[in-house]
């Protein structure tokens, strides 16, 4: 049964109807309302629950149908009730220009669904069923853990440089450090546990430490021999004024405690203690034979210090921007693992067909004969360009734009109205308006056509292809732009819907689809009937 029922106010310009009135527990009762209304009217018509005690379970897209200067609006909802009984359905508000409208309350029916226990057929429960464990997902925990392995080393790494930059900066003078050396090499229980070898690793250490810092940066790298006989050339230049015994002595302890360490030879009671008495005195009066430094030489030495600070600096300063480089690239990782890369590569490089596609999108109509479609941004009324039409039978040409031919989108409608009533033939009319193209600026047109057909059931014809934009009289863009021209005819009138992408793969596609939906056609009563 078929219910249709009306509300008179405002001159019977809001209607209700719904498709049955008897259903089944959770069947879908399709709930109409219509709305007849001037072209600057604004129509709100309910969104939320307001069914009750019937559920919306979906609100369908307004459908726009136009009729002589008026436009029809319709607006279905899908209602269903889980349980059986007389129900209600309320009146509901609609908003014309902010003033409400009721429609007429509707009285439904809904039975159960009768179910014969006889025949229906049961089973036991089933047995749980082991079920496999799905394969261990190695590339997601790669994407993880690759970046966290990488800031672990570069802390590691950090860490490690810190710590090496506060013991440099610890560090005694030469003289100093020696005779703290000394002094724990006395605390050590290295002769008491007759650990000779070690004894004398470490007193030579301690000389050779010292000498390479205060006297020839090679004697830590140098053997015994080698040492003495850089100690003797140093005096024989006089860069320092070594005593011959000193350096005598020295030699002395140096092959003593060779064949300790390789020979393992055992030693005298109390050589030990006489050999690390020896070392301190030769340390000492080593220090008194180094020279002090001339005034040039603390000048010079206090550029070097200059120099090797800004060198420090510097290094801070490229360690500094380099681990910040690497904690974005680490982020960028992180966040393109997680959430897909193009969407990395379109939030930073950024992406105009993508804002395009999910911002705000505008409905409206444009021309004379109208059309109506829904585009990211509003078109912009412009001057029509000079076409192959014969001027003398346009009566009126509407133009209106948004973008640039050579424009990430591109975006062009326009109606023309013939002085006289015409029938138009739609394929030389595509002929007229693809030269009117090439003419625009598009060059090497590839040119693909097909019937095509609005939702509304309007047909007309696409061409579809690519071109290259021709940007000057010399210069051609070298990549290609993809095109998609629609056209309808009425007897007095032609429409023309034309949208010029560069393709990226997703977006633009999604916005020419978007487009495609969206359009509505004004048809003349004549062509309508």
């Amino acid at each position: 049964m078929f219910l249709f029922l009306c509300s008179f106010l405002s001159f019977s310009q809001v209607t209700s109807s719904i498709d049955s009135t008897k259903i089944k527990i959770g069947e879908e009762i399709l709930y109409t309302i219509n709305v007849q209304a001037d072209s600057t009217d604004v129509v709100v018509f309910p969104e939320e629950q307001t069914f009750a005690p019937l559920e919306m379970i979906e609100s369908y897209k307004t459908d726009t149908t136009f009729e002589a200067s008026k436009y029809r609006l319709v607006k279905k909802y899908g209602l269903t009730q889980f349980d059986s009984g007389h129900y209600t359905i309320p009146p509901q508000r609609i908003f014309i220009n902010n003033k409400p409208f009721l429609t007429d309350s509707i009285k439904v029916e809904v039975a159960d669904v009768p179910v014969d226990t006889t025949k229906q057929k049961m089973f036991d429960i089933k047995p749980a069923v082991e079920v496999k464990s799905p394969p261990f997902d190695w590339l997601s925990l790669l994407y993880w853990l690759v970046p966290i392995l990488l800031i672990i080393a570069i802390a590691i790494y950090l860490f490690r440089r810190k710590k090496r930059k506060e013991a440099a900066e610890k560090q005694l003078p030469p003289y100093e450090e020696a005779i703290v050396a000394l002094k724990q090499l006395d605390n050590s229980q290295l002769l008491k546990e007759n650990k000779s070898k070690e004894y004398y690793s470490s007193l030579t250490e301690i000389v050779k430490r010292y000498l390479d810092r205060e006297v020839d940066e090679a004697a830590l790298e140098s053997t015994s021999d080698e040492l003495i006989t850089r100690l003797m050339m140093h005096k024989d230049a006089g860069n320092f004024d070594f005593d011959l015994e000193t350096i005598r002595k020295l030699d002395a302890i140096f092959k003593r405690a060779d064949l300790v360490k390789f020979a393992k030879m055992n030693q005298e009671s109390g050589q030990a203690e006489v050999d690390r008495k020896t070392i301190e005195e030769i340390i000492n009066e080593t220090h008194e034979a180094v020279p002090e430094p001339t005034e040039e030489e603390l000048l010079a030495n206090q550029e070097y210090i200059e120099k090797l600070q800004k060198k420090r600096q510097r290094r801070k300063w490229i360690l500094g921007i380099s681990g910040v480089l690497a904690a974005i690239v680490l982020a960028g990782i992180i966040y393109g693992a997680a959430t897909g890369f193009d969407n990395l590569k379109d939030k930073v490089l950024g992406n105009d067909l993508r804002e395009l596609a999910e911002g705000r999108w505008i409905k409206s109509e444009y021309g004379n004969p109208a059309v109506i479609l829904e585009t990211p941004e509003v078109l912009v009324r412009a001057e029509a360009p000079t076409t192959n039409a014969d001027k003398s039978a346009v009566m009126g040409r509407d133009f209106f734009t948004y973008g640039e031919m050579n424009s990430p989108l591109y975006i062009m409608v326009s109606t023309t109205q013939f002085s006289q009533k015409q029938d138009i033939a739609l394929e030389t009319a595509l002929d007229a308006v693809l030269d009117d193209l090439e003419q625009s600026g598009a060059k090497n047109l590839i040119v693909k056509r097909d019937d095509f057909e609005t939702d509304k059931g309007i047909k007309g014809l696409k061409a579809y292809g690519e071109f290259n934009v021709q940007v000057s009289d010399t210069k051609m863009l070298k990549q290609k732009s993809t095109y998609e021209l629609l056209l309808f005819a009425q007897q007095n009138g032609l429409q023309e819907v034309l949208i010029v992408y560069q393709d990226d793969g997703k977006y633009a596609e999604e916005i020419l689809k978007r487009i495609e939906a969206s359009i509505e056609l004004e048809i003349s009563e004549k062509d309508g009937q």
